[in-house]
This record gives C-alpha cells, sequence and structure tokens, in this order.
C-alpha cells in the first residue's frame, strides 16, 4: 500500500506562487512514477504534470512554463512549484504515484488539497 499526503494548497491572487508537497509512505515495491492531477468544479480530472524516478518530467501544455515538479526520490516525496497563477488554475489538487506490483501495475492518489485562485 502507498499513502499519499498533499500539503501546501490555499488561497492566492493571480500571478501569486504556491508550492504543492506530496509525501508519500511506501513498503515493499518501489514507486515508479509521481505527479500531480487536478479537477475543477463541473470538470473532469485532468493530468497537470508527472516525474518518473529518473526524472523525466511531463506537463499539460497548460501549465508548461508555469509550472514545474521536482522529486525527491530518498524521501518519496514530489513537489509542484505553481508560478504565475491564473483563476483558471482553481482546482481541488490531488497527488499520484504508481508502482509495479509484480506483474501489475497499480495506481495511487492523495486525497487532494485545494488551491484557489482569485482574480
Amino acid at each position: 500500500q502507498v499513502q499519499l499526503v498533499e500539503s501546501g494548497g490555499g488561497l492566492v491572487q493571480a500571478g501569486g506562487s504556491l508550492r504543492l508537497s506530496c509525501a508519500a509512505s511506501n513498503r515493499g515495491f518501489s514507486i515508479n512514477t509521481m505527479g500531480w492531477y487536478r479537477q475543477a468544479p463541473g470538470k473532469q480530472r485532468e493530468l497537470v504534470a508527472t516525474i518518473t524516478g529518473g526524472g523525466s518530467t511531463n506537463y499539460a501544455d497548460s501549465v508548461k512554463g508555469r509550472f514545474t515538479i521536482s522529486r525527491d526520490n530518498a524521501k518519496n516525496t514530489v513537489y509542484l512549484q505553481m508560478n504565475s497563477l491564473r483563476p483558471e488554475d482553481t482546482a481541488v489538487y490531488f497527488c499520484y504515484a504508481d508502482r509495479l506490483e509484480g506483474l501489475r501495475r497499480r495506481d495511487y492518489l492523495g486525497q487532494g488539497t485545494q488551491v484557489t485562485v482569485s482574480s
């Protein structure tokens, strides 16, 4: 089992910055990819950014150039630095992690942290 605990959400004005953190408690199999999803009211959950254990990153087009994902493998922690925030970034942000458990890949999602950007 993997437990993910997010922190760092809050209220910020447009143009401001926030940094999200997610610590994974993990036993057994190694965590592979970590990342962030978000879900705004009335919208589907969408991928924000991911990072592999080797450091390869992937971003949604809407956040490229503004958000930076990073990771501390020793601490099983992933971060999301969010700059130049816009009202449309308002959403619940969920931490994500996956790992191979034998032949099967299993995905985990945190409880979420609210990010609200005021105009």
